[in-house]
């Protein structure tokens, strides 16, 4: 699908030039607020234009459906979906205890507006903020909550929101998608009050097993928590455990609740043994790292042959508690990707149809209802190959061409992979040849049309990233 680099929307996004005529931006306009850019920007135009799409406000688009079946599953937590997606570095990093040379941090991986402001990477940027808003009444923000008086003082909380990354570009890797974070606290006593034998009694009839065959998912869990995954020095290991056994019980709850919908529309449609269609969805937990969780884990689920990576959760480090003033109470916090989980749910096997605005997707679902997604007719895709030389002392990295065949094809692209790297024996000089796959979702292409967008690319490539073409 073509798109404009800055389409016409309900908020502005454009990019201001200089007054001298160039091509870099003065500031950029990002949803009705102007932000003075420097030489941290590099959040192009089409990725601005993203900002005010609202997906998650469509109500019969599949992550809006999505997002109000996971608000009806915790009905006691208070529902955000309407956070702007610009924030601060601190928000995003600092106050979650993120290192000064982390790599998400780099311009590589992260969007920035300006040094000090970025477009947010994920939703854990506003467990601080709307913890410290419930603690120190900031109604202003207790407000935006949907349902403010499930938990009117954040102490439990959910965030949808869109996020964005520099990323790869592949059926289920887009610049922009949307997570759901969960955030849930309970106070010291309330732990204490809980009987260890009997989470004790429900750690050991869970901890490695499968869950029956005939579920729709399966559950697999080895993991243990130990010193490569350990306890933090804030908490008493009854603390710990009462965490990680609420925690754990909620997500395999919710995704069972989810896989099973997604297997229920698969036999409803008659479709059930159709290509991309499972029965059952194996789900593993794994041992993870994050800066901000500990221990921590992630869930995988088995599609289409590959673990996906759906959610990150984890005990939540006491050191965010403590800044918003909440030292008496402890947590867990989780985010889910809902792109992963919407693909599951609905069938879809490209990320890029979510931001479809062909009727054949858009006119398939409807508010509430869940349903496997009739693919139409596919086009015919185009492959075209681009080979170079990187620049001497190069500061190259993989997400520059992404972002740049992103920014130039849109998504008419459909993947881009490495298919070849090789360092000249003599030189030193290091050479790499990335395979574009074009494919239209909503029309066929011409080869002239991708001929010159690829040239298109080829040149771009050269202005900047000052590669020389091969």
């Amino acid at each position: 699908m073509a798109r404009r680099a800055c389409a016409p929307l309900s908020t502005s996004c454009t990019r201001r030039q200089s007054e001298a005529g160039g091509t870099s931006p003065k500031s950029l306009d990002v949803l009705g607020t102007t932000y003075a850019t420097d030489s941290w920007t590099n959040t192009p135009p089409a990725i601005l234009a993203k900002t005010g799409r609202d997906l998650l406000h469509q109500t019969s688009h599949p992550l809006a459906i999505l997002k109000e079946l996971i608000f009806k599953e915790f009905p006691t937590f208070a529902h955000y979906d309407s956070l702007s997606p610009v924030v601060s570095t601190y928000q995003n990093f600092d106050s979650l205890g993120f290192a000064q040379d982390h790599p998400g941090r780099s311009k590589t991986d992260t969007y920035y507006v300006n040094q000090s402001t970025l477009l947010r990477t994920h939703t854990s940027a506003h467990q601080l903020q709307l913890l410290a808003a419930g603690s120190r009444d900031e109604n202003g923000i207790l407000m935006q909550a949907k349902n403010s008086a499930a938990a009117p003082r954040n102490e439990r909380f959910l965030v949808a929101a869109d996020v964005y990354r520099r990323d790869e570009i592949d059926a289920s890797h887009y610049p922009v998608f949307h997570q759901m974070e969960g955030v849930c606290t309970f106070s010291r006593e309330e732990v204490r009050d809980t009987t260890r034998q009997a989470t004790a009694a429900k750690r050991q009839d869970k901890a490695g097993k499968a869950d029956c065959p005939d579920q729709a998912a399966q559950m697999i869990d080895t993991t243990v928590v130990g010193d490569g995954n350990p306890i933090q020095a804030a908490h008493s290991a009854e603390e710990a455990a009462f965490l990680v056994d609420n925690m754990k019980q909620a997500m395999n709850d919710m995704v069972v609740h989810i896989l099973t919908k997604a297997v229920a529309a698969q036999q409803s449609s008659g479709d059930a043994c159709a290509p991309g269609n499972q029965p059952q969805f194996p789900v593993r937990w794994i041992d993870a790292y994050f800066p901000f969780t500990s221990p921590s884990w992630e869930m995988e689920v088995l599609f289409q042959g590959e673990w996906l990576e759906i959610c990150g959760c984890g005990v939540m480090k006491q050191e965010i508690l403590n800044q918003a003033d909440m030292p008496d109470r402890i947590g867990w916090a989780f985010g889910f990707g809902l792109e992963r989980l919407a693909m599951l749910l609905f069938g879809v096997q490209d990320i890029r149809l979510f931001w479809s605005s062909d009727p054949r997707f858009a006119g398939q679902f409807s508010p509430g209802r869940i349903n496997s997604f009739r693919p139409f007719s596919r086009h015919p895709s185009c492959a075209k190959d681009v080979s170079f030389w990187l620049p001497s002392e190069s500061t190259f990295h993989e997400n520059d061409i992404m972002d740049l065949v992103r920014e130039t094809a849109g998504d008419l692209v459909e993947g881009v992979k490495l298919i070849d790297s090789f360092t000249h024996p003599k030189t030193g000089k290091g050479s790499r040849c990335y395979r574009i796959n074009y494919c239209s979702m909503d029309r066929n292409v011409t080869n002239e049309e991708i001929n010159g967008v690829q040239e298109l690319v080829r040149k771009r490539m050269v202005e900047q990233l000052g590669v020389t073409l091969r």
